[in-house]
């Protein structure tokens, strides 16, 4: 054998004792710790199952990713005319600069029972129908929502002649009622160019923020997707988790899940803004999950993008120092790439009234900048 075989032969022996002794050490540190005293066994059994859960996260996590990067990213924003109206802004006007200037192309609107039905068997769809009828000139999709639970305070949009009916707001015969006002929207707008998908009961589960939702019946729930599929089986339902953390197993299993992420909220308890420390990971890994039990896919549909002013204050009474401590120009542009790193590729931010108001109610278009800058991005493809 000459000296450079030799060399060759000896470089690939000391690769390979290499590789073992990497793959081996975990082991060997194992079998040694596990010869001392129960503390120490303790210690390990619970270290390799830390490694083993946060492996298993971040493998997950990163697959998701990885199988979502080659799909374009949509962002959206969610509408409510009210809620521009109690900032001092014109809805119609609103709604008009969101999707002209701003180039919004997703919606979700809200078909809110207290203001559609005012009275039992009384509709008045006026409202949904001129933002459904600016969508469709703007060729914007729509995603509904329907059902007694949507978004924003009070959560629960219950009209004031339901909650008299036999029973009051938690049982009765309130629900019968509800399913034939479900059955009115669905009727009425699944025909409509814009629209996209249904978002039925916001947050169902979630058993805080509101007084006014006291039913949280899983059979109801079940009756509701059931009663829309039945009307409408072409467009897809989607309903948002109540929580981050666990797996929904239960009925129904909607066609898409959607995660609401709040990440900087006023903390009554210690007097100060409290940052949520999950990283997007986090949600990569729970839509991985999702996809891997249910085969569905999973979509952000509320990241927060508004201010959270401290212990309940409306906006309006907060000052723009104030405001900022919760959001400013750079925790919208950190918001907007926190949703994108999270891997899900399409994205609905929360507060687009509040980024105009305080553009024309407060003159500082910081926030409107910003997010007009990021709407450009749509269609964009992987996660930069």
């Amino acid at each position: 054998m000459d000296g450079r075989s030799a060399e060759h032969k000896h470089r690939r022996f000391s690769l390979f004792t290499r590789i073992k002794h990497i793959v081996l050490w975990p082991f060997k540190l194992i079998k040694r710790f596990w010869k001392r005293g129960w503390w120490q066994k303790i210690a390990v059994v619970l270290a390799t199952l830390v490694l083993v859960f946060s492996g298993t996260i971040f493998g997950i996590a990163q697959w998701y990713i990885n199988t979502n990067n080659h799909k374009p990213l949509r962002l959206g924003a969610t509408f409510i005319p009210s809620y521009a109206e109690d900032l001092g802004l014109d809805p119609q006007h609103t709604l008009d600069i969101l999707l002209g200037e701003l180039g919004v192309k997703h919606l979700r609107l809200v078909s809110y029972w207290e203001q559609l039905e005012p009275a039992q068997d009384q509709y008045d769809f006026s409202l949904l129908d001129w933002q459904f009828r600016k969508a469709e000139a703007a060729d914007a999709t729509v995603t509904l929502s329907v059902g007694l639970r949507q978004p924003r305070w009070p959560e629960c949009h219950m009209p004031e002649w339901a909650k008299h009916i036999s029973g009051g707001p938690s049982v009765g015969q309130w629900p019968e009622q509800l399913n034939q006002f479900i059955t009115e929207v669905v009727n009425r707008y699944k025909t409509s160019p814009a629209l996209e998908s249904y978002q039925l009961e916001n947050e169902f589960f979630l058993k805080v923020f509101s007084p006014e939702c006291t039913d949280y019946s899983r059979d109801r729930l079940v009756e509701e997707f059931n009663l829309i599929k039945t009307n409408d089986p072409y467009h897809p339902v989607i309903m948002s988790r109540s929580n981050n953390f666990g797996v929904p197993l239960g009925e129904p299993v909607p066609d898409i899940y959607g995660f609401s992420v709040y990440r900087r909220v006023w903390d009554d308890k210690t007097n100060r803004y409290f940052q949520y420390p999950l990283p997007p990971k986090w949600y990569a890994f729970h839509a991985g999950l999702q996809q891997i039990f249910h085969g569905k896919p999973s979509m952000l549909h509320e990241l927060q993008a508004e201010a959270w002013p401290p212990k309940g204050q409306p906006i309006q009474d907060t000052s723009l120092e104030e405001q900022n401590k919760s959001i400013d120009a750079e925790r919208l542009k950190d918001t907007f790439q926190f949703g994108i790193d999270t891997g899900l590729r399409e994205i609905y931010l929360w507060g687009t009234e509040y980024w105009l108001y305080r553009k024309e109610k407060l003159g500082d278009p910081s926030l409107w900048d910003v997010a007009k800058e990021q709407f450009k991005r749509e269609g964009s493809i992987g996660t930069d």
